[in-house]
């Protein structure tokens, strides 16, 4: 046996219920039973590889640049993807038998609730991954999205729990079913649940309050209002734990946790919903045609997202329904300043999601390049936005039913990241390549090394012919 095939069966020993995609120079290899499978769902040919005398195994690989597309079939069909990647550049350890590999490790698990590969997630929803856990007659929810860094926990009625799940609609929920203790005769919250859903051993109160303090390097929960709410807390711990199982990356995305009672919304079960055709229509299950459709006049991913979030959860708070009312009536009746925030806003790139790539280490340079140009907009829609007006005066029309009160504006002291646009301008070229094989995505000037290098590479040819003649 290889040291190399040593090295996979180390590895794969460890992630026994994940497909482990390994990478070898410019493909992801999958070696046996793996390889068959990946083979069958992905439609690719199988082949064989030996690794060792007499020993020659099941290979099917996938080229680099179009793992996404092959990652959206596996995870599509059911998969989890264990994804290991060259992480040193020195050998590992001393082996015999054939030449030392280079260090490898599992760098993340991609499951439905943890993909970050931009085609495989829809601009418009959140990707969220879930945990409940259940005790008696109450139960706690968590949920959270790596990619804009939202999490956020609460506790209710086990009775209630199947609801809140519904209205989350999460990418995949996380369950220990085997701990649950369920008063006789409750009915269980994920009974015919719709989406998918992964085994996990959750974590005992006190294990789930250090996982969270650690993480948020802090000495107390109170001040994310969990006091009292245990299964509130074991189901936080619980996504943290399990990230940090599978998609270390994706934690520092979560900096904060959001404690919410689902008494302050109204509560609409998933039959409600559906009859309401809140977000899709009965018949099709499509956008278009239900009222999410009608109203989603938005221009960014991120106001997609949050309007969704807004029909799903609708506001019981009479004051924070007539500011969110005092705003909106604001620019239906300045039609030049809403004109010009909808242009404006229209050039604004996901930026929610791009930064978390950044901070996960897997932004391409175009993704560097949408940043900068986003935030070069920032300064033009914060002056657009930045107005003060006084409900029931001079601006938008008051009603006997609505108190007066101060307007703020919808944006103030947003920062818009000068020296960052500054550093991305002077550092990556404007439009950086697709292929970045042959470079070419630093910007002349950033380094003299680097233009060293690329000087000498573009001259080679020269440079041998002027060594020949002389």
């Amino acid at each position: 046996m290889t040291p190399l095939r040593q090295q996979y069966l180390r590895i794969k020993n460890q992630f026994l219920d994940a497909i482990v995609m390994f990478r070898l120079g410019d493909f992801y290899e999958t070696f046996d039973d793996d390889a068959k499978l990946v083979s069958s769902v992905c439609n690719i040919v199988l082949t064989g590889r030996e690794m060792g005398t007499g020993n020659r195994v099941p290979l099917a690989g996938v080229p680099y640049h179009a793992l996404e597309t092959y990652l959206a079939k596996l995870v599509s069909a059911g998969h989890k993807v264990a994804i290991v990647e060259q992480t040193g550049t020195e050998p590992e350890g001393q082996q015999t038998g054939g030449r030392t590999p280079m260090t490898r490790e599992v760098t993340r698990v991609v499951t439905p609730g943890t993909i970050v590969e931009p085609g495989l997630l829809e601009e418009e929803r959140n990707n969220y991954l879930a945990a409940l856990v259940v005790e008696k007659d109450r139960a706690g929810i968590a949920y959270a999205d790596i990619t804009t860094g939202v999490f956020a926990a609460t506790q209710v009625d086990a009775r209630d729990a199947r609801q809140e799940l519904e209205r989350i609609h999460p990418a995949e929920v996380l369950l220990d079913i085997g701990s649950w203790k369920l008063e006789v005769g409750s009915a269980s919250p994920i009974s015919n649940l719709q989406f998918p859903t992964s085994n996990i051993q959750s974590p005992d109160f006190d294990s789930a309050r250090q996982t969270l303090l650690e993480h948020f390097h802090i000495a107390s929960l109170d001040g994310f209002g969990l006091a009292g709410l245990p299964l509130a807390t074991r189901a936080a711990g619980a996504i943290v734990q399990y990230l940090q199982d599978n998609q270390k990356a994706g934690l520092a995305q979560l900096t904060a946790l959001k404690t919410y009672s689902t008494q302050s919304f109204m509560a609409l079960d998933p039959a409600t919903r559906r009859n309401l055709e809140l977000t899709q229509t009965i018949r099709s299950g499509a956008v278009k045609g239900s009222l999410l459709g009608v109203l989603d006049e938005t221009r960014t991913a991120m106001g997609a997202r949050l309007l969704r979030e807004w029909l799903a959860q609708p506001l019981l708070d009479l004051n924070a329904l007539n500011a969110r009312l005092d705003h909106v009536e604001a620019f239906y009746r300045d039609t030049a300043r809403r004109e010009s925030m909808r242009d404006w806003l229209k050039r604004v790139s996901d930026l929610e999601r791009l930064t978390n790539r950044v901070a996960q280490g897997i932004a391409t340079p175009r993704d560097v390049t949408a940043i900068r140009a986003s935030l070069e907009v920032v300064p033009r829609i914060a002056e657009v936005g930045n107005w003060k007006l006084e409900v029931g005066k001079d601006a938008p029309m008051s009603t006997p039913q609505r108190p007066t009160s101060n307007l703020q504006p919808p944006i103030s002291n947003i920062d818009a990241c000068p020296d960052l646009v500054s550093l991305i301008a002077r550092a990556v070229v404007p439009e950086p390549p697709a292929n970045l094989n042959n470079g070419g995505v630093i910007a002349p000037g950033y380094s003299a090394e680097l233009d060293g290098i690329a000087s000498a590479s573009r001259n080679a040819k020269d440079w041998v012919a002027n060594l020949e003649r002389k």
